[in-house]
């Protein structure tokens, strides 16, 4: 992954949960002007799921935390446990 991406991903998370509490009660109080002051990373919906190993940030399963291509190559190393190649 690189190294640029994890660290911003790692700024804004941080950057959301400081002000986690704040957008809560500003919500709650129905003060959209107020929310609307805050940065614009310090919305939840600016984080982006990507796969731990590659960074590849589509089709991610959150469960696993890896994109399904990583997960396909982890099920038929069999490093997962359960999960087997389907054949019908």
């Amino acid at each position: 992954m690189p190294k640029s991406t994890k660290t911003r991903m790692d700024r804004i998370q941080k950057t959301v949960d400081k002000y986690a509490e704040k957008r809560r009660e500003l919500k709650k109080a129905g003060d959209y002007a107020a929310l609307s002051q805050l940065p614009r990373d310090a919305s939840p919906t600016r984080l982006v799921t990507q796969c731990a190993i590659t960074g590849r940030t589509r089709a991610v399963y959150r469960k696993f935390n890896v994109s399904r291509i990583v997960l396909r190559e982890l099920a038929l190393q069999g490093k997962i446990p359960g999960m087997k190649k389907a054949s019908w």
